[in-house]
């Protein structure tokens, strides 16, 4: 009867206003038990999401079809996300049509997403170069034109000393009886490819090109990897 003297003087000559001061200080009370537990559940979780992209790093590649390289990636210990999609090209918002013409400049590539403290950049690298053919310019396999170029696409200084430095190795190690011919090139903007090529082989392991093609490339990839695979 302290808390609000001056409430209680006007309800005392108005039952009415007794009435609207109960209502009122329901309402309040009401919204205050409500609100206070949803802030609190959310909290957290915010947080903890948010300190988890804090941590990923980038990485782009591009390895013949981006079907083939997204299921490799996606099976990787530490790789949280895969997206297909082009890269490298000047045409602005490139369409799949325009990309299989060859003439955008763009490349076929998937954009990783990784926790560092799982899987390292040149471990990336490995998994790259010996998941497709890197002497063959501008192709893989029947796929054939720039698009499917190989190309390792760096968003940083360390990015582009870790990858010269790798293929130099390669090379001089006689890995492969040709060349390698994959480009090292600055990140430039990203276009996430159509829905319906993202998680394709996931999506679609009975079409054609995902038995013949990208099948045996999982199989042996699993095999050559099994240290660095998802559980």
């Amino acid at each position: 009867m302290n808390f609000f003297p001056i409430h209680w003087r006007m309800a005392q000559t108005s039952a009415r206003g007794l009435n609207v001061l109960a209502l009122c200080l329901c309402a309040f009370i009401s919204s205050i038990s409500c609100a206070a537990p949803q802030q609190t559940e959310k909290a957290p979780q915010e947080k903890s999401e948010s300190d988890k992209e804090k941590k990923l790093e980038t990485a782009t590649f591009g390895a013949g079809c981006f079907w083939c390289t997204e299921a490799v990636f996606q099976r990787v210990k530490g790789v949280e996300k895969v997206a297909s999609g082009y890269m490298g090209g000047t045409t602005k918002n490139p369409t799949y049509k325009d990309i299989c013409t060859g003439l955008t400049g763009h490349a076929e590539v998937i954009q990783v997403k990784y926790d560092p403290t799982l899987v390292s950049f040149p471990e990336l690298l490995e998994i790259f170069w010996k998941t497709h053919d890197p002497t063959t310019l501008n192709r893989q396999g029947a796929d054939e034109g720039t698009q499917y170029r190989s190309v390792v696409f760096f968003h940083s200084n360390a990015q582009k000393e870790e990858a010269e430095l790798y293929k130099k190795k390669l090379d001089e190690a006689g890995i492969y009886e040709d060349k390698i011919v994959t480009e090292i090139s600055p990140a430039s903007e990203f276009y996430v490819a159509e829905d319906y090529h993202q998680n394709y082989f996931n999506d679609n392991p009975r079409q054609g090109y995902c038995r013949l093609v990208i099948t045996p490339k999982i199989e042996k990839f699993e095999k050559v990897f099994k240290d660095k695979l998802k559980k």
